[in-house]
């Protein structure tokens, strides 16, 4: 009994070493892809409040309360802004960085895509899902 239509059934391929090989490489760039999107969403959510603090500091006049890892500090407002820049541009790096290592996985994915596709056509579903 099967669970494919008689024009999906194929002829049998048999799987080589080197295709399963292919097949849990895509998998796991596929998982580690998404990984990659769940700290990307976290670090621009976070980027987003330091975009929001930067103008709420443009209404400030005197000192502020910053937090420093776990700890909140009292600045001085032109230290508070100097900071701020300088946390702003760590989390674009981090940002950058993540968007690299998200390509990197999609083009290795694109390739082992049109290897085990040419060989195993309908018989194999690489197919990601929503994102």
């Amino acid at each position: 009994m099967s669970l494919l239509a008689p024009e999906d059934e194929g002829d049998g391929i048999e799987v080589a070493w080197e295709d399963q090989q292919r097949i849990n490489t895509f998998s796991k760039l596929n998982t580690r892809l998404a990984d990659i999107q769940d700290r990307l969403k976290v670090k621009m959510e976070e980027k987003d409040y330091y975009d929001d603090l930067e103008m709420e500091l443009e209404l400030a006049d005197g000192p502020v309360m910053y937090k420093l890892g776990e700890a909140f500090f009292q600045l001085p407002l032109p230290a508070a802004k100097k900071q701020l820049r300088a946390d702003r541009k760590r989390y674009e790096g981090e940002i950058g960085d993540l968007r690299v290592q998200a390509g990197q996985c999609e083009d290795g994915m694109k390739e082992l895509k049109v290897l085990l596709y040419a060989k195993f056509g309908k018989q194999i579903n690489l197919e990601t899902g929503p994102e």
